[in-house]
């Protein structure tokens, strides 16, 4: 029998970390996109509100909710800073708060921001080749605290769905800050 041999759907370049293939989604978020996501409102405000802050390329081989699937992705974060924050992803739980994601950095120099229900934080530092379980029931949020665009990697149950609400609410319990010229995590 002579199935043939076709050639993969989906790309990854495993330097940059681009996604390529038939139904990758792409979304960019701006810095208009980020209000409120800063302690400093005025010096978010001031930067051009189309400036580019972090872009996604996703694959969702399956419907959304659909149990045992799973979608793969990139997020690519600008360098930079408002105020002396860095900038990062909104950050976001999990729908189904039992669902485990792993991310695995590709480029670049960041921190995983990580956030229990308890509002207990902790953070692990992305670099080039380091992987990261984010546990169930934990907020995660990622920082760029380098020089050059980090991007990173991520694979989802896609069962799990997304909660933007508690973190858009109650924020995070650690921000991560530039002081002295250091990445420092401090508390909100």
């Amino acid at each position: 029998m002579n199935i043939g041999i076709q050639p993969a759907s989906l790309t990854t370049d495993w330097a940059s970390g681009r996604v390529d293939g038939a139904g990758v989604v792409r979304a960019r978020r701006t810095i208009g996109d980020l209000h409120g996501l800063f302690t400093d409102e005025a010096a978010r405000a001031a930067l051009p509100q189309d400036r580019l802050a972090y872009a996604t390329e996703c694959a969702f081989p399956v419907a959304e909710g659909t149990a045992g699937g799973l979608f793969w992705g990139t997020t690519i974060i600008e360098p930079g800073l408002v105020g002396d924050e860095y900038l990062m992803t909104k950050g976001h739980f999990h729908a189904h708060a039992d669902r485990t994601e792993f991310y695995f950095t590709y480029a670049g120099e960041g921190l995983l921001l990580l956030m229990d229900r308890a509002r207990r934080c902790r953070a692990e530092r992305m670099v080039a080749g380091s992987t990261h379980a984010i546990p169930p029931d934990t907020a995660h949020r990622t920082i760029n605290i380098g020089s050059v665009p980090l991007s990173f990697g991520a694979c989802w149950p896609s069962d799990a769905g997304h909660d933007y609400a508690a973190i858009a609410r109650d924020g995070f319990a650690a921000r991560v800050r530039r002081i002295a010229g250091v990445a420092t995590v401090v508390a909100a």
